[in-house]
């Protein structure tokens, strides 16, 4: 029985070193097509948080405007409060600010404080009093 173990074990070929390297090339080629998407899958996840917040924030004026036939122009007025930044040790990685706002309408803007490419720009969108979200900057 030993001595048919050790034949089979004998028998047996391994893979060469050019399978090997053939194997490597082609994970490495899958993982140089797959990283892009999803990097673009995240960067879209990231945006989120600005689309959320903005629409929020939309939802406080509409209020505040019914109530005083203008929009505000601080935060403290319609009761948003700024989540902490993600360099602060919090989850936030857009700041949110309002832009100009009055008796006919508002401008507020959500900028990203993260570069998610690495290429300088960093994202950005807005939201006017009628409730349009867009990005105005991409990244």
């Amino acid at each position: 029985m030993k001595k048919q173990l050790k034949q089979i074990i004998k028998s047996e070929d391994g893979f060469s070193l050019t399978e090997l390297l053939i194997v490597l090339a082609i994970i490495g080629i899958l993982i140089m097509i797959a990283v892009p998407l999803y990097q673009n899958v995240t960067t879209r996840a990231k945006t989120t948080e600005a689309k959320t917040q903005l629409a929020f924030l939309h939802t406080l004026q509409r209020v505040y405007h019914l109530e005083h036939d203008t929009y505000a122009a601080d935060f403290t007025a319609i009761g948003f409060e700024h989540e902490k930044m993600i360099t602060e040790g919090g989850r936030a990685r857009y700041t949110i600010e309002i832009e100009s706002a009055g008796p006919a309408g508002y401008v507020a803007s959500a900028t990203s404080i993260i570069d998610f490419d690495n290429d300088g720009v960093f994202n950005k969108w807005q939201v006017d009093e009628e409730g349009t979200v867009e990005q105005v900057i991409p990244d």
